[in-house]
């Protein structure tokens, strides 16, 4: 279900709540290597960086929509202020073609309990 997009520019991070108590958050690939340098990713995890105002959207499953906790699976908030967030990189290509992915964007997975963690 669609929740949520914050345009900038003609990129578009992207909030949806799925039917397996998960999030997708779609945003820009995290390309800076200090902070890739600070985590271990297993192969199946990636990163995605969005405005925080994107996370207002969770109000519309139920949430609050206002994040009180910067915790995991917010990693880093960067120099702009956006939101590093890490989860399971989304690979169903059904899934991504939906959601009209760009190249410069990927999508991860976030369990909504653990989302519950930053509101």
């Amino acid at each position: 279900m669609f929740l949520g997009k914050e345009t900038t520019s003609g990129q578009s991070p992207t909030l949806y709540a799925t039917d397996r108590d998960s999030y997708l958050v779609q945003g820009w690939i995290v390309t800076d290597p200090t902070i890739i340098g600070e985590l271990t990713l297993s192969d199946s995890e990636t990163l995605v960086e969005v405005p925080p105002r994107l996370m207002t959207h969770l109000s519309k499953d139920g949430m609050s929509g206002h994040i009180e906790n910067l915790v995991p699976p917010i990693v880093h908030v960067n120099n702009k202020g956006n939101y590093i967030i890490r989860g399971a990189r989304v690979t169903d290509e059904i899934a991504i073609r939906k959601m009209e992915i760009p190249n410069h964007e990927t999508c991860v997975e976030i369990p909504k309990k653990i989302m519950a963690l930053l509101v």
